[in-house]
């Protein structure tokens, strides 16, 4: 299952609680976060090495541009889906959607491109789930 949701983008302004490294930059793709939560994994989900290996082959297959990201810095707040709720009902479940610049602000930022891949993402997906 896929946890469809958006997630934040490598921000420069407020550098200090990301990871350039690891967090999801623009126009780099459909983002698919591994696991997710705050605070020690409080709330949160893992996808196992076994579905992850099934998307990424499901994505390159199908020539789908993808990123596999964080949610910024541990312990320094982070994000969450609904996908932990999944996951301890046994559900091979990932958050997957589209990096956002600026999220909750007045203007948000995406690319273009990241929402083409997402979905051709989702396409794919459903197509072979």
């Amino acid at each position: 299952m896929l946890s469809s949701d958006v997630t934040a983008s490598f921000d420069p302004l407020y550098s200090d609680v990301y990871n350039k490294r690891c967090d999801t930059l623009l126009n780099r793709g459909v983002s698919f976060c591994k696991y997710t939560g705050a605070r020690g994994k409080s709330g949160s989900n893992d996808a196992s090495a076994e579905f992850i290996a099934e998307i990424r082959k499901m994505m390159d297959d199908a020539n789908v541009k993808f990123q596999i990201t964080e949610m910024g810095k541990v312990d320094a707040g982070g994000g969450g889906t609904i996908a932990y709720i999944l996951a301890n009902k046994n559900v091979s479940v990932i958050d997957c959607g589209v990096g956002v610049l600026s999220m909750h602000a007045p203007w948000e930022v995406t690319s273009k491109s990241d929402i083409y891949e997402a979905y051709k993402c989702y396409k794919v997906f459903l197509n072979k789930a």
